[in-house]
């Protein structure tokens, strides 16, 4: 089975509609307020140190690069941040004018183009 919502209408539509609503949300919870890409950076900055924080309390150890499992805890805060980096990454794309799905067919493309270049992450 494959699934490429650049190919298959039905998958765009559903996916369009899942992040317009995510985004109506969001506009419920923010206001109408449109940040810069300066203040979307410092903000996903501070989302990115959050994860480095949960990860410097536990669960990889920085000396070896081992992980272990999370706590509850750990893992209640980790989804819990990178939930706010895809929630707030629907406001910020339309902050700035952009169109989520073009957003998403060009980092796609990107991913796809990545993996097969035989690079190492």
């Amino acid at each position: 089975m494959e699934v490429d919502m650049r190919k298959h209408q039905a998958i765009r539509d559903v996916v369009h509609a899942g992040l317009s609503a995510l985004r109506v949300q969001g506009r419920q919870i923010w206001g109408d307020d449109r940040y810069s890409l300066y203040e979307i950076v410092v903000r996903l900055m501070v989302g990115v140190g959050d994860l480095a924080r949960v990860t410097r309390d536990g669960t990889v150890d920085a000396q070896r690069r081992v992980r272990t499992p999370p706590t509850d805890e750990q893992a209640h805060e980790l989804k819990k941040e990178l939930g706010n980096i895809v929630f707030s990454t629907i406001r910020w794309i339309d902050d700035l004018g952009f169109d989520v799905l073009e957003c998403l067919d060009l980092a796609i493309e990107a991913q796809e183009k990545f993996a097969k270049s035989g690079r190492p992450r």
